[in-house]
């Protein structure tokens, strides 16, 4: 009887354990807050998905940007995922509500975004996060993945009180005067088995920054190709990849935006 006794305490005091054990990261993903704001931009009321820390504030902004399949769940997962680390994050719609199911509706539907709208509607989205009380106006970032990448580069040009900028194997530029812009700091992920944007790319704008004195750190990851921090790409993800590329970026906001 007493080792019966003895043993259903023992069971009991793992299940508390177990339970101390799960409940902080329980506790977690009950602190982040979601949901869709509108801002304007000019005479349009522009959307996103906008993930909140917990407490008031204020915090560090980012902007997240998303792949040319558009505002999809992956891309409001990770909002959710840096709200985690203490970032008001909010994901931009570049596609005003439409979502691609194929890679033949997300071609189209990226051709058809005018990149001057698509600056257009990032800068309003930065305001509306510098306008907001939870936020500090002067620590904002971005992030993008794959066309959100390129967006991500191109608002750093354009919008020089940005304080970060990362791209995930997006699109990068090559002409001097816009390079010349670039203020924030920049950290790039990128595939060595990328088609599109091959390592030589990589290393032209990496030395473009580098003759320029701008904060540049870019990794290129061997075997593997483009999008592969995305777990849907079921063929091109690469798991230890994807969990340095994330390791590197939450390190990188944390030093240039806390």
């Amino acid at each position: 009887m007493k080792f019966q006794l003895k043993g259903s305490l023992c069971l009991i005091l793992c299940g508390v354990c177990f339970a101390l054990w799960l409940a902080p990261s329980l506790f977690l993903a009950a602190e982040v807050k979601s949901q869709t704001v509108s801002y304007p931009n000019g005479s349009e009321t522009l959307s996103g998905y906008l993930a909140l820390p917990s407490g008031p504030g204020p915090h560090p902004g980012l902007l997240l940007i998303h792949e040319w399949w558009g505002l999809n769940d992956w891309i409001k997962e990770q909002a959710r995922n840096f709200a985690e680390q203490g970032y008001v994050a909010l994901a931009v719609d570049l596609y005003r509500g439409k979502v691609a199911g194929d890679p033949d509706e997300a071609h189209e539907l990226s051709r058809g975004l005018p990149q001057d709208r698509g600056i257009s509607d990032l800068e309003a989205a930065l305001a509306y996060l510098q306008s907001r009380p939870d936020v500090k106006k002067n620590s904002i970032g971005s992030v993008g993945w794959c066309m959100g990448g390129g967006y991500s580069i191109q608002l750093a040009i354009h919008a020089p009180r940005l304080k970060a900028c990362i791209i995930n194997y997006g699109a990068l530029p090559t002409d001097p005067a816009s390079i010349n812009k670039i203020q924030a700091p920049v950290l790039g992920n990128f595939g060595a088995e990328d088609r599109g944007i091959p390592p030589a790319a990589v290393h032209s704008f990496e030395k473009a920054m580098q003759s320029r004195k701008k904060a540049i750190d870019v990794k290129i990851y061997d075997g593997a190709g483009h999008a592969f921090e995305n777990p849907n790409n079921q063929s091109g993800y690469r798991q230890a990849a994807a969990k340095d590329a994330w390791q590197r970026m939450v390190a990188f906001l944390n030093a240039k935006l806390k």
